[in-house]
């Protein structure tokens, strides 16, 4: 599905401000008949009425007001990039690249979600090639785009480097709320396919191990079964990056342990409380003892996450508070996969989440060893961005995983 024309949707809040097309076209400096045109557009491409045309002016329609909130955070994120290049303009304009920067540019330049998708995937990407073919177009117009864009700013987005085109410190800055810009774009048709009782999209989840074996999948199950048109995305991949993917809007919300502290720009909703268990094969030697002692763990070789993990500083602080030294692991792995084999093919201990091998646990191919790990409770949960307005698929899946979390606690 395309995106919504940013240069549409600015002439929609406009018009939604003002009340009107001939009002609104002085604010805009253009005629009454393209802004019009405009409005039209918008209505044509999301297939709904967004205002009652009457005679004393144009009044928002219930889907209207649903668009207008998306195109409010717009207008506010795109106006944050042009007032922190006018603040760096403002400190005597000097470009990373050893130039004098241009003149910043009024919002007119950012009004092209083509150029914002360019930028964002060539932050990702770091050449231009790749981007054009992502985008269809030609790496000529891909630099073409990331120009303007630049003009506008009056700083550089990229740096050329031995590692190909990099972000600048205000390119990252920039691209961050572009990349939010663009995730508003792509709600607002799933915004008008709800307030119709369809429930459509994708909705991206940053998945952490906890979460992924059982409780994930019997949420997505319920959701995709009430709502079929949606379509779920998993990334899994290290915390500071799922962070980072919060943080632009590529990212809907983080599922799994929930870190001590989160920061000002992200909100946490406990779950429920997961334990932690020593694991090990069914047949291990220790399975068949009534108890298990610090120094019965002594004698086995441990597969443990790897260091400077939450799980793994947890595990460390219990020894050290039960007097004894912390295994030293023979394997250092975060692949389930993995630790699931070793355990099953070997003598190797490991201390880890029951939810996490709750599987092999029902079936009897792996046993929680009678040794109680009390302290390694850890709170389960989702982390969203402060501010953040979910997509309605989002909505829907918080709202599963909150009634399944309940009959967890």
């Amino acid at each position: 599905m395309s995106l919504v024309s940013l240069r549409h949707l600015h002439a929609f809040s406009a018009v939604a401000a003002a009340g009107g097309i001939r009002r609104s076209s002085e604010s805009l400096f253009r005629a009454s008949s393209a802004v019009a045109r405009s409005v039209a557009a918008l209505e044509a491409g999301l297939n709904v009425r967004l205002f009652e045309r009457k005679g004393r002016g144009m009044l928002l329609t219930s889907a209207g007001e649903t668009v207008r909130l998306r195109a409010d955070r717009i207008e506010a994120e795109l106006h944050e990039v042009r007032e922190d290049a006018l603040r760096m303009s403002g400190r005597g304009g000097e470009r990373a690249d050893g130039k004098v920067g241009g003149k910043v540019g009024s919002i007119e330049a950012l009004l092209n979600e083509r150029r914002l998708q360019a930028a964002a995937l060539l932050a990702e990407a770091h050449y231009m090639p790749g981007v054009a073919r992502a985008l269809g177009a030609s790496q000529s117009a891909i630099s073409q785009a990331i120009t303007h864009l630049e003009d506008m700013l009056g700083q550089p987005l990229f740096l050329r480097t031995a590692h190909g085109m990099l972000p600048t410190d205000a390119g990252r800055r920039w691209i961050e709320r572009f990349e939010r810009v663009l995730a508003e774009l792509r709600h607002i048709p799933e915004d008008i396919a709800a307030l119709a009782g369809v429930v459509r999209g994708v909705v991206t989840i940053g998945a952490l191990p906890l979460a992924r074996s059982q409780f994930l999948p019997l949420a997505i199950a319920a959701v995709q079964a009430k709502h079929p048109h949606l379509v779920i995305r998993s990334l899994e991949s290290p915390y500071d990056e799922l962070t980072a993917g919060l943080l632009s809007g590529r990212i809907d919300f983080i599922l799994g342990a929930l870190r001590p502290s989160s920061g000002v720009a992200f909100v946490s909703e406990k779950l429920f409380e997961d334990k932690v268990a020593l694991v090990a094969r069914a047949d291990h030697p220790l399975a068949g003892q009534k108890r298990v002692t610090v120094h019965d763990l002594e004698r086995y070789p441990w597969v443990l996450s790897r260091a400077g993990t939450p799980l793994r500083e947890q595990f460390c602080r219990f020894c050290e508070n039960a007097g004894v030294t912390p295994p030293a692991p023979v394997v250092e792995t975060g692949d389930l996969a993995l630790v699931r084999g070793l355990l099953l093919s070997s003598d190797m201990l490991t201390a880890l989440s029951v939810h996490q091998l709750y599987h092999e646990i029902r079936t009897r191919q792996l046993v929680e060893l009678p040794f109680a790990l009390q302290g390694m409770e850890r709170d389960i949960g989702i982390t969203t961005r402060r501010g953040a307005h979910l997509s309605p698929g989002a909505r829907a899946l918080i709202e599963e995983l909150q009634r399944l979390g309940a009959s967890w606690r």
